[in-house]
């Protein structure tokens, strides 16, 4: 790199940046819900409002607007998991020039898609940025394409800066801005260009705990590789910071807050809520920063700006999202707990939560003398809430731990309880669907009535109209009868599953 630039070479930059050739000025939104939540004003900056979703484009045209035209003749090429490969094959189809882009093999389709059809070459290689990364520079000395960094670069850093010019122009009344960091791009543009404007705001970088390379490099004083990087906000999955970014981070970013991947589905939630847009994971994570930082630090009746930086999510990952956004916000935890194997002892335990609502119950057959159950409550008063339930609980006789930050059982071992009972048993199996209210389980576990032992039991509230119930009961040929004229008077909807397929495949013997 040539000699380094000064903060006021940059804001020189800066201000002459030529970004909206193909960017837009996007909106500062008021998050009205969360700013009477946390009692500050948050904004929100809408890079998701950009014409390929992310605000990779400023960055990405930058750069390919100061090449030559020697240079546009042969074309370009670069690596990204997905942002600012459809930044440079935009600014490419702009500039007249191609472009090839190198993905990782785990980008998203939606984002392969997308660069194909702003006219880029996608190259899938190795399953991180760093692999990709590295070919697509082989690729640029062995072809003589002009490499475009995604954010080790001085004009990638200026163009991505212009961000924050419009947010002076947008709103003069900051105190802190919130910036996701990956590379390391965005965060040193946007951090130079305030303070050297305006001093006084606080610049907060916000990463991924799975991804923190710039934290660690703040610690290390020099960036340093990380042993390995999650993928779940891919946008953000940077194995090493940039040098370029590293270095300004150090002179104008004030202050570092990571978060966890259900912080991060949380704060996906929050921007739907307030403005009924979908943020990829990282592009929500300068809010779940936000959110973090502020009750950490105590900070009320201010102005705090998140950077929304981009809606490329992959649809089907909205399932996970949804799964976890309770467990990141503290209104959800989960536990095991063990209760005695004897008719009634579902009923008795939900008496003891004393009218909780419970969204996730499940539960198989082991053995004649006690049960582990899985449980998941809603809560109103977060872990404070939850660390008194299970006191309660044990205090009552029921053994229970807390599994609301096991990574395991939120993965996984949730939907692995059960499989097939120890021994056989004379069982049925029924579905069941009942109006979903507060209290709703409680009731239709009361309903059942204490004549059948339950051998097992699922069930998850998913936000419906309906609840759903899957349940196992031990019940000979006999009695069949009597308990089919016992549902018919409870008047709930069920079906007889107990020829399924699926059941005598994973869960019988």
């Amino acid at each position: 790199m040539s000699s380094q630039l000064t903060g006021l070479e940059y804001l020189t930059r800066i201000l002459q940046a030529p970004v909206y050739d193909t960017a837009v000025v996007t909106p500062l939104d008021s998050l009205k819900k969360l700013s009477a939540r946390f009692n500050n004003s948050i904004l929100l900056k809408r890079e998701d409002k950009q014409p390929v979703f992310s605000f990779k484009l400023r960055g990405a045209y930058n750069k390919i607007a100061q090449l030559t035209p020697e240079q546009l003749a042969i074309g370009v090429v670069t690596a990204s998991a997905g942002n600012h490969a459809q930044g440079v094959a935009l600014s490419a189809h702009h500039r007249g020039t191609k472009a090839i882009i190198v993905m990782p093999r785990t980008t998203p389709d939606i984002k392969v898609e997308s660069v194909k059809h702003l006219g880029g070459t996608v190259v899938l290689h190795g399953d991180s940025f760093d692999q990709a990364n590295e070919h697509a520079k082989a690729l640029s000395k062995s072809d003589g394409m002009v490499f475009i960094p995604p954010f080790d670069d001085e004009d990638v850093i200026a163009g991505q800066g212009t961000v924050a010019m419009e947010l002076l122009q947008q709103h003069r009344e900051l105190d802190y801005v919130f910036v996701p960091v990956g590379g390391g791009g965005l965060v040193a543009g946007v951090a130079v260009y305030l303070k050297m404007v305006r001093p006084d705001i606080k610049v907060i970088g916000v990463e991924s705990k799975d991804s923190a390379c710039l934290t660690a490099a703040l610690d290390a004083g020099k960036p340093v590789d990380l042993d390995r990087v999650g993928l779940f906000a891919d946008g953000v999955a940077v194995k090493r910071i940039g040098e370029e970014p590293f270095r300004l981070a150090q002179d104008y970013v004030d202050d570092m807050v990571t978060v966890s991947t259900d912080e991060i589905c949380a704060a996906v939630k929050d921007i739907f809520e307030d403005t009924r847009a979908i943020a990829e994971p990282s592009g929500a994570l300068a809010l779940a920063g936000l959110k973090k930082y502020s009750t950490q630090q105590q900070i009320k009746e201010k102005h705090l700006v998140a950077i929304l930086s981009g809606a490329n999510v992959n649809f089907h990952g909205l399932r996970y999202v949804s799964e976890r956004c309770e467990l990141g916000e503290q209104k959800e935890g989960i536990m095991a707990v063990k209760i005695p194997e004897q008719k009634g002892s579902f009923r008795q335990f939900c008496q003891v939560l004393g009218g909780r609502a419970i969204t996730e119950f499940n539960y198989r057959f082991a053995n004649n003398d006690s049960a582990n159950i899985f449980v998941g409550l809603r809560l109103a008063n977060g872990e404070t809430e939850l660390k008194s339930m299970i006191e309660s609980l044990q205090t009552q006789g029921y053994p229970a731990q807390d599994l609301s930050h096991n990574e395991l059982a939120k993965l996984h071992v949730r939907y692995m309880v059960g499989g097939r009972p120890c021994e056989p048993l004379n069982e049925r199996l029924f579905s069941f669907e009942f109006p979903e209210c507060p209290g709703a389980l409680t009731s239709f576990l009361a309903t059942l009535g204490e004549n059948w032992n339950i051998t097992l039991f699922h069930y998850r509230n998913h936000g419906a109209a309906y609840g759903r119930v899957l349940a196992g009961f031990e019940l000979p040929d006999e009695q069949y009868g009597d308990f089919i004229a016992h549902l018919e008077q409870l008047g709930y909807q069920y079906k007889d599953e107990s020829e399924n397929p699926v059941y005598n495949t994973f869960l019988t013997h």
